[in-house]
């Protein structure tokens, strides 16, 4: 069976770049239950050239049978170009199914159903996260998800079906008129476990940030909870993994705060290796992000042994039910520091978290997870529309 995949621009930069994140982790083992795997993706800017990318005429080869398709043209324009390039690969490879990532401004959505009313090859809408739910980070994250509530049910009108991967999302689509009967819940949380381990290194850091440097990511929360924590622990240490527009506003609060003796601007890690290895070398993870669709760190720390402190997002509340693996925390400074002095100074505590996370990482076995996805897909081809 052949698919076509829409996604959206950050998935697409990491592959052109040559980081190997989650997305191309996914791909590297999803391709192996395709034929053939194309991606339709915005624009691209700065291909890196390297072993793995073949670059022509805006054309990517990832592993053997994976081909990323970049729009030459401005954003605005994207829809149209998804229905000229749809019906181009269509007619030369005849995809079996499309999944397409949506997101507000719903581009990829709506050229997913003008292709749709050429060729009439079903669609899967895959909506990980609803932004600015279940808090806004700011004004654009409520205007996105207003935007949601208006669009939604017209966006999933024609689509075969609709995959999220936590319940929560799934039922804010049912309560603006998505049918349930639409709604597939299929995980998107994958994790070599093979890598993500427990590994016998020294801790190096209290705690570790891992994800983009955006406002929806809560950095800013994290900062200031590092340095109420000081007053109590003078040479706490924090690992922030990552990069993204708000990098050069962290560095000015890190320095307007005095905070260079405690916080650690690591940059981009290269691989899963090197965040498995960094995390190791640290004792908690924070994740106080406003919305989510997941988020894989959560997991990747559960696997490697390291409690997590996260807010109430994505499958967070389900992971972190019953007080294993971590807790949750609320989108308050004081909230977040109490809590890690706490957690850094509980033995006992920290170890039920530490033996719990594993067992719950276990459930997330990348290969297991994946096979399953696709298997699902495959389903939803041969259901009769």
């Amino acid at each position: 069976m052949k698919l076509l995949m829409i996604t959206g621009l950050g998935s697409a930069k990491d592959l052109a770049s040559g980081k190997k994140g989650a997305f191309y982790n996914t791909l590297e083992e999803f391709s192996k239950h395709w034929d053939r795997i194309d991606i339709i993706c915005p624009h691209i800017d700065n291909c890196k050239i390297d072993n793995s990318l073949k670059i022509k005429n805006c054309k990517l080869k990832i592993f053997d049978n994976v081909f990323v398709h970049s729009s030459p043209w401005p954003l605005i324009f994207h829809p149209f170009w998804f229905l000229k390039k749809g019906v181009e690969i269509y007619k030369e490879q005849k995809f079996d199914l499309m999944t397409v990532h949506e997101f507000p401004p719903f581009y990829n959505g709506i050229g997913a159903r003008l292709l749709w009313q050429r060729i009439r090859v079903p669609y899967v809408l895959e909506i990980f996260h609803i932004p600015g739910y279940p808090k806004p980070s700011g004004a654009k994250e409520s205007i996105y998800k207003q935007a949601t509530n208006f669009f939604i049910g017209y966006d999933a009108a024609k689509a075969r079906a609709v995959r999220v991967m936590n319940g929560e999302v799934g039922n804010f689509l049912e309560k603006k008129g998505v049918p349930r009967s639409k709604i597939k819940l299929i995980p998107a949380v994958y994790v070599d476990l093979e890598i993500f381990r427990p590994l016998n290194i020294n801790k190096e850091y209290d705690l570790i940030f891992i994800g983009r440097l955006e406002s929806n990511k809560g950095v800013g929360l994290l900062l200031e909870a590092v340095r109420n924590i000081r007053h109590q622990i003078p040479n706490i240490k924090c690992l922030i993994v990552g990069d993204g527009s708000l990098g050069n506003d962290i560095k000015l609060k890190i320095e307007n705060w005095k905070l260079q003796n405690n916080v650690i601007l690591y940059g981009w890690a290269e691989d899963s290796l090197e965040i498995s290895q960094l995390i190791n070398k640290s004792k908690i993870l924070v994740m106080p992000s406003y919305n989510e669709g997941g988020p894989r760190v959560v997991v990747e720390a559960m696997a490697c042994g390291v409690p997590v402190l996260a807010t109430p997002v994505g499958i967070v509340p389900d992971l972190l039910k019953n007080g294993q693996g971590g807790e949750i925390i609320a989108w308050d400074a004081d909230d977040i520091a109490r809590r890690v002095s706490k957690l850094l100074e509980d033995h006992a505590g920290y170890q039920k978290y530490s033996h719990s996370g594993l067992e719950i990482a276990r459930k997330f076995n990348r290969k297991t997870a994946i096979k399953n996805y696709a298997e699902q897909l495959k389903r939803i081809i041969q259901i009769n529309e």
